[in-house]
């Protein structure tokens, strides 16, 4: 369980914070607006209306005991890096801001946040990858060029054993999951052999993910 403040309660805040006590996280909510934080107190420990751009308000949250500060706000960039600056001026340990373009995470990252994410963008990302693949069940991005893919078994590979196809030596795929009938199967030896309708969870460099899968993205 971790200590998360929320700052700036949009549609971002409101699905950021509805996954977080899921996850049975402690969360202190902050907004300006009253009619903002109604739909989150059922989620949050505590909620504060309060201005994130003052300097006093922001050390009476007592930052530095959060595990992560997310800046949530979404219709103001000039309140989010004002919000962040006093963040890190104020001892946050670890830092996520929202942007809506690309141009405003050099400022962000300037300003004291730690990682910058854009959840229009990147939900337009995974949408057109999931989508417009016709044998992608789902799909996770990974730093550094690599991504995880779910994917139906290539026809290729039905009938044929892992070590027949030789996913990691010729294919330079790991293998993380397999999913028969609906159930995960994570063990599996190299003589399994692979069934039409199974799915296939795999990890690699894009590179080989595109050539012997077939995905284009």
């Amino acid at each position: 369980m971790k200590s998360v403040l929320v700052i700036g309660i949009g549609r971002f805040g409101y699905h950021l914070i509805d996954q977080l006590s899921k996850a049975g996280d402690e969360i202190l909510a902050v907004d300006s607006s009253e009619e903002r934080l109604e739909p989150v107190l059922g989620m949050v420990t505590s909620s504060l209306i309060g201005d994130a751009t003052n300097e006093a308000f922001i050390k009476s949250l007592g930052v530095e005991n959060f595990d992560v500060c997310f800046v949530a706000i979404g219709d103001n960039f000039q309140s989010s890096l004002e919000t962040t600056s006093l963040l890190k001026e104020c001892g946050a340990k670890y830092i996520v801001a929202r942007a809506s373009r690309s141009v405003q995470k050099k400022f962000l990252l300037a300003t004291g946040a730690d990682s910058v994410v854009f959840p229009e963008k990147q939900l337009a990302e995974w949408s057109a990858v999931r989508y417009c693949s016709a044998d992608v069940v789902d799909y996770l991005d990974y730093p550094g060029d690599y991504s995880i893919f779910e994917v139906k078994v290539p026809e290729a590979w039905i009938g044929k054993s892992l070590a027949e196809i030789g996913i990691r030596n010729k294919l330079h795929l790991n293998v993380l999951s397999i999913r028969r009938d609906g159930t995960p199967i994570l063990e599996f030896p190299a003589d399994f052999v692979f069934m039409t309708g199974d799915t296939v969870t795999v990890f690699g460099a894009d590179k080989d993910l595109q050539k012997n899968l077939g995905i284009k993205y």
